[in-house]
């Protein structure tokens, strides 16, 4: 049962967006630290089936929150909205078991706890996402809660470094002493989740209920968007793979450039980055009209193909230093990778008016954009190509750029075209 006097307090719509903004940034922000910390450490001296023992890590952890995803689809597409304070408990609670057996099991054997650290994280994204969807100001508070990941890995790789430098914690304790300093931040906000009011009849009105979505009622969603949703997917696919990369071995290639790596400088870049989208995808709840919202989100992710490529040229061409382009080249696959998990699903199903939730959407483009992102990493590493992160992650963005761009307005072609044919009323 809620609490009434909580509901009461927070009855006005905007007390309950800032509110429930602030809540979930913190508590996404606390769980995000118990997966990225171990990204700063370069865990050399190992390898591992003739492969490296950082790619390896990484590749399995990524691999456990990929089938994670698949898991996903059905079950937080069916997830009731009860108990879900106690389920984010315990699923980061065996995430963060995984990272003490990582630390007990000496290396290079302890790869495979990577594998239940990233699966019940897999799972977290849609659970505190349920808290906020289908209501007037979900792109306010989505957008805090998608720039949670931002932010959230930027303050992860700074506590790690924080951690390894001044507490002398090795890097094989230091992810699970990472979470220790999380764990209470968490217990206080997963509480604090709990006491967001449930979406009121003006929500329900304009952005349509959100009901668990059984098998016949995700086919047939399916059906009836399959072009559109497949093109979304393979955008998501390609902004996943250059987002997991980046965050992954963003330390490897600050090394490799010779340019000096500061405590600080995860934070700084990934702050200037969250406090653009907050504000870009924050000020899409003025836009009422549902369908031209979900259009809307997609020009931004089309701008945000267009940044990359461009900031990535310029420091080939030695016309931006490492940091802004570090800074540049993420705030612009952020402007694609944060629609997807803020407003742009949850757009689509208020303006075609299906009854469904955004998680089923959401957890099938991040299930194979996660099986992306473990076939380019696999690709590098089985295949031997001799070229330094720097270099492979470069031109990896100038390839991605390019059918980023043409896949976008694909997408915008097939759903302008879609909404005609259905004859849906663009007034909302």
């Amino acid at each position: 049962m809620r609490n009434k006097t909580a509901a009461n307090f927070f009855s006005d719509n905007r007390r309950v967006a800032f509110f429930a903004a602030i809540v979930c940034f913190c508590a996404y922000t606390s769980i995000f630290c118990f997966r990225k910390a171990f990204n700063v450490a370069p865990f050399s001296g190992h390898t591992l089936f003739g492969i490296d023992y950082k790619i390896v890590l990484v590749i399995t952890q990524v691999a456990g929150y990929m089938l994670s995803k698949f898991y996903g689809i059905r079950f937080i597409a069916e997830m009731k909205r009860v108990g879900r304070g106690k389920l984010i408990l315990l699923l980061v609670g065996i995430s963060w078991l995984a990272w003490l057996l990582f630390a007990l099991i000496p290396p290079p054997f302890n790869f495979w706890s990577l594998f239940f650290n990233g699966f019940p994280l897999g799972m977290l994204w849609g659970v505190v996402f349920s808290y906020v969807e289908g209501r007037r100001a979900t792109d306010f508070i989505g957008a805090s809660l998608a720039v949670s990941f931002i932010f959230g890995s930027g303050v992860a790789k700074s506590v790690a470094q924080f951690v390894m430098e001044q507490w002398d914690v090795s890097e094989y304790w230091m992810p699970f002493v990472v979470g220790l300093v999380f764990m209470a931040p968490l217990l206080l906000f997963v509480y604090l989740l709990e006491r967001i009011p449930l979406p009121d009849k003006k929500d329900i009105a304009q952005r349509t209920e959100r009901l668990p979505m059984p098998k016949e009622r995700r086919k047939e969603l399916l059906r009836t968007f399959l072009p559109g949703i497949v093109a979304l997917v393979v955008l998501y696919i390609f902004v996943t793979v250059l987002r997991e990369v980046r965050d992954s071995f963003m330390a490897d290639m600050w090394r490799e450039s010779g340019e000096t790596l500061k405590t600080v400088s995860f934070v700084q870049t990934e702050t200037i980055i969250s406090i653009v989208i907050l504000l870009l995808i924050a000020a899409m709840t003025f836009v009422k009209n549902n369908f031209r919202a979900f259009l809307f989100s997609q020009i931004i992710m089309l701008i945000g193909f267009i940044a990359a490529g461009t900031c990535t040229l310029l420091f080939l061409q030695k016309n931006l230093d490492m940091f802004w382009w570090m800074t540049g080249v993420g705030l612009g696959l952020y402007l694609v990778y944060i629609p997807f998990n803020s407003n742009l699903f949850d757009r689509f199903i208020a303006a075609f008016r299906y009854a469904g939730n955004v998680g089923f959407l959401i957890y099938i483009a991040d299930s194979f954009g996660y099986l992306g992102s473990v076939g380019v990493l696999l690709s590098k590493s089985v295949f031997k190509l001799q070229l330094r992160w720097l270099d492979f992650y470069t031109n990896l963005v100038l390839v991605m750029a390019v059918f980023g761009i043409v896949g976008t307005l694909i997408s915008i072609f097939y759903f302008r075209n879609k909404n005609e044919k259905l004859g849906i009323e663009i007034k909302n």
